[in-house]
């Protein structure tokens, strides 16, 4: 699959996640394989206090790129918090929550951005 150039907007998502200690994260690359959305950012949290930091700074840091969350659900839970931006969505999981969900096994086909490509 080929590989494109990862976005300002997106490198800001992904170094606010790693900012707040965020685990496991991966970013797809959805732009063959969705209409909804270009790229997934999956992770994961210790606790609900990490999820909405996580949460809380990507937020932050896509505002001041000039970008506004469409859509968000699941922060005061923390189980699952979704942040829709429409060119990316943001999956902020519980460890046990995103084993269920498995969203990696349902996007399989979708790219997985190395690091080292982003930012």
């Amino acid at each position: 699959m080929k590989s494109r150039p990862v976005p300002d907007y997106i490198t800001a998502a992904v170094e606010g996640a790693e900012a707040k200690q965020a685990v496991d994260l991966v970013l797809l690359d959805l732009g063959e394989h969705s209409s909804f959305t270009d790229y997934f950012l999956i992770s994961s949290a210790r606790n609900t206090r990490q999820s909405q930091a996580i949460c809380d700074e990507i937020e932050q840091r896509l505002a001041k790129a000039g970008c506004r969350t469409k859509h968000l659900e699941g922060y005061h839970q923390g189980e699952w918090i979704l942040m829709d931006y429409g060119f990316l969505v943001v999956h902020i999981f519980s460890e046990k929550a995103r084993g269920f969900y498995d969203l990696e096994r349902l996007w399989r086909t979708a790219r997985k951005v190395p690091r080292d490509e982003v930012g």
